[in-house]
Protein backbone atom coordinates (compact mmCIF):
# COMPACT_ATOMS: atom_id res chain seq x y z
CA UNK A 1 0.00 0.00 0.00
CA UNK A 2 1.32 3.83 -1.29
CA UNK A 3 1.59 6.08 1.96
CA UNK A 4 -1.27 8.65 1.39
CA UNK A 5 1.75 11.50 1.27
CA UNK A 6 1.95 9.99 -2.33
CA UNK A 7 -1.43 8.66 -3.23
CA UNK A 8 -2.81 10.64 -6.22
CA UNK A 9 -6.13 8.96 -6.21
CA UNK A 10 -9.29 10.82 -7.25
CA UNK A 11 -6.75 13.71 -8.56
CA UNK A 12 -6.81 14.66 -12.20
CA UNK A 13 -3.64 15.38 -14.10
CA UNK A 14 -2.99 17.38 -17.51
CA UNK A 15 0.56 16.63 -18.59
CA UNK A 16 1.22 18.59 -21.61
CA UNK A 17 3.68 16.92 -24.21
CA UNK A 18 3.43 13.42 -22.58
CA UNK A 19 2.76 11.05 -26.17
CA UNK A 20 6.71 10.00 -25.79
CA UNK A 21 9.88 9.94 -23.50
CA UNK A 22 9.52 12.64 -20.24
CA UNK A 23 6.08 13.16 -20.22
CA UNK A 24 4.87 10.02 -21.32
CA UNK A 25 6.70 8.13 -18.04
CA UNK A 26 5.88 10.99 -15.71
CA UNK A 27 1.76 10.44 -16.63
CA UNK A 28 2.35 6.92 -16.34
CA UNK A 29 3.48 7.30 -12.77
CA UNK A 30 0.95 9.98 -11.87
CA UNK A 31 -1.20 7.34 -13.34
CA UNK A 32 0.07 4.78 -10.82
CA UNK A 33 -0.17 6.51 -8.06
CA UNK A 34 -3.98 6.75 -8.45
CA UNK A 35 -4.72 9.91 -10.71
CA UNK A 36 -6.77 9.87 -13.51
CA UNK A 37 -4.56 11.59 -16.18
CA UNK A 38 -5.31 13.42 -19.37
CA UNK A 39 -2.55 13.21 -22.39
CA UNK A 40 -1.56 16.29 -24.33
CA UNK A 41 -0.32 16.36 -27.91
CA UNK A 42 -0.59 17.37 -30.98
CA UNK A 43 0.48 14.43 -33.16
CA UNK A 44 -3.27 12.04 -32.21
CA UNK A 45 -1.81 9.38 -33.81
CA UNK A 46 0.87 9.20 -31.36
CA UNK A 47 -1.10 10.51 -28.63
CA UNK A 48 -3.79 7.07 -29.13
CA UNK A 49 -0.95 4.83 -28.97
CA UNK A 50 -0.01 6.36 -25.75
CA UNK A 51 -3.11 6.37 -23.95
CA UNK A 52 -4.16 2.85 -25.16
CA UNK A 53 -1.14 1.30 -23.84
CA UNK A 54 -1.65 3.45 -20.53
CA UNK A 55 -5.25 2.30 -20.25
CA UNK A 56 -4.04 -1.39 -20.58
CA UNK A 57 -1.87 -0.37 -17.35
CA UNK A 58 -3.93 1.57 -15.29
CA UNK A 59 -7.53 1.39 -16.81
CA UNK A 60 -9.82 2.70 -19.69
CA UNK A 61 -11.21 5.37 -17.24
CA UNK A 62 -8.12 6.91 -15.85
CA UNK A 63 -6.41 7.98 -18.87
CA UNK A 64 -8.17 11.05 -21.08
CA UNK A 65 -6.61 13.05 -24.08
CA UNK A 66 -6.61 16.25 -25.32
CA UNK A 67 -4.84 16.96 -28.24
CA UNK A 68 -4.43 21.04 -28.44
CA UNK A 69 -1.28 23.60 -29.68
CA UNK A 70 0.12 24.30 -26.30
CA UNK A 71 1.51 27.62 -27.74
CA UNK A 72 -1.98 29.17 -29.12
CA UNK A 73 -3.68 31.17 -26.70
CA UNK A 74 -7.12 30.20 -27.44
CA UNK A 75 -6.59 26.60 -28.26
CA UNK A 76 -5.08 26.56 -25.01
CA UNK A 77 -8.09 28.27 -22.77
CA UNK A 78 -10.68 26.25 -25.07
CA UNK A 79 -8.66 23.18 -24.24
CA UNK A 80 -8.37 23.50 -20.46
CA UNK A 81 -12.14 24.48 -20.36
CA UNK A 82 -13.30 21.62 -22.46
CA UNK A 83 -11.22 19.07 -19.73
CA UNK A 84 -12.74 20.82 -16.58
CA UNK A 85 -16.21 20.51 -18.05
CA UNK A 86 -15.70 16.82 -19.69
CA UNK A 87 -13.35 15.36 -17.48
CA UNK A 88 -13.21 17.36 -13.83
CA UNK A 89 -11.08 19.57 -11.88
CA UNK A 90 -7.65 19.72 -12.82
CA UNK A 91 -5.85 19.25 -9.23
CA UNK A 92 -2.07 18.72 -11.40
CA UNK A 93 -0.28 20.22 -14.04
CA UNK A 94 2.89 19.03 -15.38
CA UNK A 95 4.26 21.57 -17.72
CA UNK A 96 6.29 19.19 -20.21
CA UNK A 97 6.10 20.54 -23.87
CA UNK A 98 9.29 21.32 -25.15
CA UNK A 99 12.13 20.79 -28.21
CA UNK A 100 15.18 21.08 -28.92
CA UNK A 101 17.41 23.04 -31.60
CA UNK A 102 21.12 22.73 -31.83
CA UNK A 103 23.19 25.03 -33.51
CA UNK A 104 25.69 28.06 -33.26
CA UNK A 105 24.26 31.46 -32.23
CA UNK A 106 26.17 33.06 -34.95
CA UNK A 107 24.26 31.11 -37.72
CA UNK A 108 20.81 30.57 -35.67
CA UNK A 109 17.74 32.07 -37.34
CA UNK A 110 15.65 34.21 -35.38
CA UNK A 111 12.65 32.26 -35.97
CA UNK A 112 14.37 29.39 -34.87
CA UNK A 113 15.11 31.02 -31.31
CA UNK A 114 11.06 32.35 -31.39
CA UNK A 115 10.19 28.71 -31.70
CA UNK A 116 11.87 27.06 -29.09
CA UNK A 117 11.31 29.88 -26.63
CA UNK A 118 7.37 29.73 -27.37
CA UNK A 119 7.49 26.25 -27.04
CA UNK A 120 9.73 25.19 -24.43
CA UNK A 121 8.67 28.96 -21.84
CA UNK A 122 5.78 30.57 -23.48
CA UNK A 123 3.11 27.71 -23.37
CA UNK A 124 4.39 27.43 -19.53
CA UNK A 125 3.04 31.03 -19.07
CA UNK A 126 -0.04 30.09 -21.44
CA UNK A 127 -1.28 26.86 -19.95
CA UNK A 128 -0.31 27.34 -16.39
CA UNK A 129 -1.84 30.73 -16.37
CA UNK A 130 -5.07 29.24 -17.69
CA UNK A 131 -5.39 26.41 -15.45
CA UNK A 132 -4.28 28.87 -11.93
CA UNK A 133 -6.94 30.40 -13.56
CA UNK A 134 -9.34 27.40 -11.98
CA UNK A 135 -6.91 26.08 -9.76
CA UNK A 136 -7.05 30.14 -7.79
CA UNK A 137 -10.98 29.98 -7.62
CA UNK A 138 -10.65 26.03 -5.70
CA UNK A 139 -7.36 27.51 -3.63
CA UNK A 140 -5.85 24.55 -4.37
CA UNK A 141 -3.59 22.91 -6.92
CA UNK A 142 0.05 21.81 -8.13
CA UNK A 143 1.77 22.97 -10.71
CA UNK A 144 4.94 21.24 -11.80
CA UNK A 145 7.23 22.80 -14.81
CA UNK A 146 10.02 20.66 -16.29
CA UNK A 147 12.81 22.13 -16.30
CA UNK A 148 16.25 21.17 -17.57
CA UNK A 149 20.13 21.18 -16.22
CA UNK A 150 20.57 23.60 -18.67
CA UNK A 151 18.29 26.09 -15.94
CA UNK A 152 21.51 26.37 -14.53
CA UNK A 153 24.37 25.85 -16.94
CA UNK A 154 24.95 26.26 -21.03
CA UNK A 155 26.73 24.12 -23.74
CA UNK A 156 27.76 25.76 -27.03
CA UNK A 157 25.00 25.50 -29.70
CA UNK A 158 21.82 25.24 -27.69
CA UNK A 159 21.60 29.01 -26.88
CA UNK A 160 17.54 29.15 -27.11
CA UNK A 161 16.88 26.01 -25.40
CA UNK A 162 19.41 27.31 -22.55
CA UNK A 163 17.75 30.50 -22.12
CA UNK A 164 14.43 28.87 -22.32
CA UNK A 165 15.24 26.64 -19.35
CA UNK A 166 16.77 29.08 -17.46
CA UNK A 167 13.51 31.70 -17.83
CA UNK A 168 11.47 28.59 -17.58
CA UNK A 169 12.70 28.49 -13.47
CA UNK A 170 12.00 32.38 -13.43
CA UNK A 171 8.35 31.69 -13.99
CA UNK A 172 8.35 28.69 -11.84
CA UNK A 173 9.50 31.59 -8.67
CA UNK A 174 7.05 34.11 -10.51
CA UNK A 175 4.30 31.54 -10.06
CA UNK A 176 4.69 31.04 -6.46
CA UNK A 177 5.13 34.42 -5.45
CA UNK A 178 1.61 34.81 -7.22
CA UNK A 179 -0.20 31.84 -6.27
CA UNK A 180 1.13 30.41 -2.90
CA UNK A 181 -1.40 32.29 -1.14
CA UNK A 182 -4.16 30.53 -2.61
CA UNK A 183 -2.85 27.04 -1.83
CA UNK A 184 -1.19 26.42 -5.13
CA UNK A 185 2.41 24.96 -4.75
CA UNK A 186 4.68 25.36 -8.33
CA UNK A 187 7.91 23.91 -8.63
CA UNK A 188 10.50 23.08 -11.69
CA UNK A 189 11.91 19.50 -12.11
CA UNK A 190 15.20 19.25 -13.49
CA UNK A 191 16.35 16.45 -15.32
CA UNK A 192 19.70 16.04 -16.35
CA UNK A 193 21.10 14.44 -19.37
CA UNK A 194 18.38 11.60 -19.90
CA UNK A 195 18.12 8.08 -22.05
CA UNK A 196 14.87 9.27 -24.75
CA UNK A 197 13.97 8.69 -28.03
CA UNK A 198 15.32 12.31 -28.47
CA UNK A 199 18.70 12.05 -27.12
CA UNK A 200 19.10 8.59 -28.74
CA UNK A 201 22.05 10.17 -31.42
CA UNK A 202 23.74 11.45 -28.20
CA UNK A 203 23.78 8.43 -26.62
CA UNK A 204 25.17 6.50 -29.68
CA UNK A 205 27.73 9.03 -29.86
CA UNK A 206 31.00 7.17 -27.96
CA UNK A 207 32.79 10.54 -27.43
CA UNK A 208 29.61 12.42 -25.72
CA UNK A 209 28.51 9.80 -24.05
CA UNK A 210 32.32 9.38 -22.18
CA UNK A 211 31.81 13.12 -21.61
CA UNK A 212 27.96 12.90 -20.41
CA UNK A 213 29.42 9.84 -17.61
CA UNK A 214 32.86 11.65 -16.94
CA UNK A 215 30.56 15.37 -15.84
CA UNK A 216 28.06 13.34 -13.79
CA UNK A 217 29.31 11.91 -10.09
CA UNK A 218 26.60 9.27 -10.60
CA UNK A 219 28.55 7.88 -13.54
CA UNK A 220 25.77 7.13 -16.35
CA UNK A 221 22.97 8.81 -18.42
CA UNK A 222 19.94 9.52 -16.44
CA UNK A 223 16.89 7.00 -17.42
CA UNK A 224 12.93 8.39 -17.62
CA UNK A 225 11.87 6.68 -14.55
CA UNK A 226 14.57 8.62 -12.39
CA UNK A 227 12.33 11.35 -12.54
CA UNK A 228 8.48 9.37 -11.78
CA UNK A 229 9.37 9.84 -7.66
CA UNK A 230 10.15 13.72 -7.86
CA UNK A 231 7.13 14.28 -9.95
CA UNK A 232 4.64 12.05 -8.06
CA UNK A 233 6.02 14.01 -4.85
CA UNK A 234 5.63 17.07 -6.57
CA UNK A 235 2.08 16.05 -7.07
CA UNK A 236 1.53 15.17 -3.73
CA UNK A 237 0.45 16.24 -0.33
CA UNK A 238 4.06 15.78 0.58
CA UNK A 239 4.92 19.02 -0.86
CA UNK A 240 2.73 20.60 0.23
CA UNK A 241 5.21 23.42 1.96
CA UNK A 242 7.77 23.22 -1.18
CA UNK A 243 7.24 26.19 -3.28
CA UNK A 244 9.36 27.94 -5.80
CA UNK A 245 11.93 25.83 -6.09
CA UNK A 246 13.56 23.49 -9.18
CA UNK A 247 14.74 20.05 -8.09
CA UNK A 248 17.25 19.17 -9.73
CA UNK A 249 17.53 15.28 -10.60
CA UNK A 250 20.81 14.86 -12.23
CA UNK A 251 23.17 12.45 -10.75
CA UNK A 252 25.17 15.22 -9.03
CA UNK A 253 25.90 17.02 -12.46
CA UNK A 254 24.98 20.06 -11.20
CA UNK A 255 26.71 19.83 -7.66
CA UNK A 256 30.18 19.58 -8.72
CA UNK A 257 32.96 21.12 -10.85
Amino acid sequence: MSHALFDLTGRIALVTGSSRGIGRAVATGLAEAGATVVLNGRNSERLSSTAAELRSRVGADRVRTSAFDVTDPSAVDEAVGAVESEIGPLDILVNNAGFQHRQPMLELAPQDWDAVLRTDLTSAFLVGRSVASRMVARRRGKIVNICSVQTALARPSIAPYAAAKAGLAGLTRAMCAEWAGYDIQVNGLAPGYVETELTAPLVADEAFTGWITGRTPAGRWGRIEDLVGPAVWLAGSGSDFVNGQVIFVDGGMTAVV
